[in-house]
């Protein structure tokens, strides 16, 4: 108990990359511009879906919900991470960390359900075009992005309140950039089997059967595509997948990679650097890969910033 109450009152060491102190700055700098990059390009394809009448679609719907969850995902931990870099203290409070842990947390599970989401909105507009709009609905979008971020919410729930139940008898060093489940298990002073077994099988639900159902329906989607005779309608109709489908093969084999592999079994480095990747790089890289394939995306930017030529 007196353990637990000095956790509480200094919080966390968070170690990121103190055993290199020569790469803290390197790392503070690109961190630094990872965020900018992020911010910048996911609020342009939030204010694009938005303001631009030709991108009110479900599609578009369903992406600016993925650049909000993006823009969530990486405020919550990439001001902390920049702090530790910048300077000698590496601490969190207990507070900061444990909303760090539940948002993380519920963050990512969102995520693995939204793109499951957002590939039966493309196996429904390309295999079944002609019932496009009477499936998709305004309606049925809202319900089905609920659905992502209350599953999300409950996973979270569950797994960091049975997180926080681990004894940690004083054990304050993260050797992480941040506050996460697999992290939080290898501080534990106890018996972490049915952790590691809860973490691996709520995990295992969250990203195979979603990646199941999203290979599945890009097998059918592969299947009407070339039924299509013209070779223009075929690119378009690859082009609009395409994007969609390098997102998630970047999302999902980072998180296979950092959570399904046993908590104590794992190389700790490894594992720092998997975050970071799934933390930082994929909701930086997602603004990108959406745009620079879309010509819709790219038109209304275009027009956007034409106005705004017009009004100066």
């Amino acid at each position: 108990m007196e353990d637990a109450n000095n956790i509480s009152s200094e919080g966390f060491i968070l170690m990121g990359l103190s055993d290199h102190p020569q790469l803290e700055m390197i790392f503070f700098c690109v961190m630094l511009i990872s965020y900018l990059m992020t911010i910048v390009g996911n609020s342009t394809i939030i204010l694009l879906s938005r303001l631009d009448p030709r991108l009110h679609t479900p599609m578009y719907f369903f992406l600016s919900n993925l650049s909000c969850l993006d823009l969530a995902y990486t405020t919550s931990t990439v001001p902390q991470m920049l702090f530790n870099l910048w300077g000698p203290d590496k601490s969190i409070s207990y507070g900061g960390c444990m909303a760090q842990l539940y948002v993380f947390f519920w963050l990512g599970a969102t995520e693995c359900i939204l793109l499951v989401v957002m590939s039966f909105d493309r196996y429904v507009a390309v295999c079944k075009p002609l019932h496009y709009t009477t499936i998709m609905y305004p309606r049925f979008c809202w319900l089905l992005a609920a659905m992502a971020w209350l599953c999300g919410l409950g996973n979270s729930v569950i797994q960091s309140t049975v997180t926080l139940q681990l004894p940690l008898c004083g054990h304050r060093i993260i050797d992480n950039f941040l506050c996460e489940v697999p992290a939080m298990i290898k501080l534990a002073c106890g018996d972490t089997t049915l952790n590691e077994a809860l973490l691996n099988g709520i995990c295992a639900f969250f990203t195979a059967v979603p990646l199941s159902i999203i290979l599945v329906s890009y097998c059918c989607i592969v299947r009407a595509v070339l039924k299509i005779s013209s070779a223009k309608g075929r690119r378009k109709a690859f082009n609009t997948c395409f994007s969609h489908l390098v997102v998630v093969l970047l999302f999902y084999g980072s998180a296979i990679y950092g959570y399904l592999i046993p908590a104590k079994t794992s190389n700790q480095n490894q594992g720092k650097f998997i975050s970071l990747f799934y933390s930082v790089i994929t909701p930086m890289v997602n603004p990108l890969i959406y745009t620079l394939r879309n010509k819709e995306m790219n038109g209304a930017l275009k027009r956007l910033l034409g106005k705004g030529r017009e009004v100066g």
